[in-house]
């Protein structure tokens, strides 16, 4: 059996923001967030975010929440283009959705561009339903962004999904 890919995940720190920059670029371009918003998420009480680390301590990927009260936004999640296709994204998601379940966290929505099909799957896998669309959401192109949302998260329908889904992934990568 082939050895598993691991992804260690911690909070992000000031520390880690420059490589969050380089990612952000890579995977946004031109009308990414600054270095000073993340400044400003990492004093954000509402704020919680997360870097995914491979096994040399690069970070490789991050992901961001807002949590009020029983829900959470998904802010963004964005994973270098060298480990895409590697569960990076998907480790971070279930990050994410351990941590809100955790902190009483019922719902999780978030905005993703329509044309981002294998975001949309993987949100869909995770019991994500697109519940609407908001027009002309993106700067850089005016493209469509899907509003998705879970149903709770404490919902046996949506655990027995989200254990299955997790077990799966455990048996490819190593998440510490």
């Amino acid at each position: 059996m082939a050895e598993l890919f691991t992804i260690k995940i911690k909070p992000m720190t000031q520390a880690d923001i420059d490589d969050i920059i380089r990612i952000e670029a890579a995977s946004y371009g031109e009308h990414h967030w600054s270095r000073e918003s993340f400044f400003n998420e990492l004093s954000n009480e509402l704020a919680r975010y997360y870097c995914a680390f491979d096994e040399k301590d690069t970070l490789i990927g991050y992901a961001g929440t807002w949590r009020i009260l029983e829900e959470a936004h998904l802010t963004n999640i964005a994973v270098s283009p060298d480990f895409r296709r590697k569960k990076v994204g998907e480790s971070l998601l279930a990050t994410v959705i351990h941590e809100c379940r955790k902190n009483g966290v019922k719902y999780i929505t978030l905005e993703v561009r329509v044309s981002n099909s294998p975001a949309i799957s993987l949100y869909e896998k995770y019991g994500f339903k697109s519940l609407g669309t908001r027009k002309a959401y993106y700067q850089n192109n005016n493209e469509d962004a899907l509003i998705m949302w879970t149903e709770n998260m404490f919902y046996d329908k949506f655990k027995v999904l989200y254990e299955k889904n997790l077990e799966d992934l455990k048996k490819v990568v190593n998440i510490i």
